[in-house]
């Protein structure tokens, strides 16, 4: 298991920018969030492997700036505009090749008229991703399908060894569940999660600032798969500057490596 986090938590501060002000700060393991098309050009996807490379840190996931747009691309009846999709997404598994990202995270969509349709679309993309030696990761997010424990549950008895989960804690919560549902959904299906600390007073807190039980979900996580990576994804207005969510990144990290020994 492996901690890190995500770029997102910097935004809208430019993608290189907030990389580079991670990896400064000593944060080893990073989720990139790909926030325009000219980002998945192989120039700058060469600049983030280079960055990434100069500071000896690794990227284990990348999340689409299209995600708001996948009920749109993979999950209407229009076969032309899924074909279009497949293609458009071998941009984002090429740059994953380059950083040497493993995890492709896919939010699904808002109303899919049924989970077997759902099913026959996520495979499409699925089997795509093995081409490039990535693994696309559904997550579950309250605005979707995905949302539910029970969606999630289903569609993983459905898909078998052709699923792949992204637990988002703060998610779960705004679904109106817990994250341990979704982890009894997924099992060993989950390989990545987004993580913050909650409380009364918020979803998408920094470390230590809710009543988030760490130490029981990181050590069921461990039994469930061990080489999970978790990564801390916070939203700007949640934290107030660099040296907070670096402060929160190393308490997750000591946490991490207590739980491993």
């Amino acid at each position: 298991m492996i901690a890190g986090v995500s770029t997102a938590c910097l935004f809208p501060k430019p993608l290189e920018e907030s990389l580079y002000d991670l990896l400064v700060n000593g944060v080893s393991c990073v989720e990139i969030f790909i926030n325009t098309h000219s980002e998945l050009k192989k120039s700058f996807a060469h600049g983030a492997a280079a960055m990434l490379k100069r500071f000896d840190a690794k990227c284990t996931a990348v999340h689409p700036f299209t995600c708001e747009m996948e009920q749109l691309l993979f999950f209407s009846d229009y076969e032309r505009r899924l074909d279009d999709a497949l293609e458009y997404y071998k941009y984002y598994f090429r740059f994953m090749n380059i950083v040497g990202a493993e995890y492709f995270v896919f939010h699904s969509g808002k109303s899919v008229k049924s989970r077997e349709f759902f099913c026959e679309r996520y495979s499409r993309l699925y089997r795509l991703g093995k081409e490039f030696g990535v693994t696309v990761a559904v997550e579950n997010v309250a605005r979707c399908q995905s949302g539910s424990s029970l969606y999630i549950m289903d569609i993983a008895k459905m898909l078998g060894n052709e699923f792949a989960f992204v637990l988002d804690t703060k998610q779960a919560i705004r679904a109106g569940e817990s994250p341990s549902r979704f982890v009894d959904a997924a099992r060993t299906s989950i390989k990545h999660i987004h993580i913050s600390d909650s409380s009364e007073y918020g979803d998408c807190l920094p470390i230590g600032k809710g009543n988030f039980d760490f130490r029981l979900f990181l050590n069921v996580i461990r039994m469930l798969n061990p080489d999970c990576s978790v990564i801390l994804e916070l939203y700007r207005n949640n934290f107030s500057g660099i040296s907070e969510l670096i402060s929160s990144y190393n308490i997750l990290t000591n946490m991490v490596e207590r739980i491993m020994r």
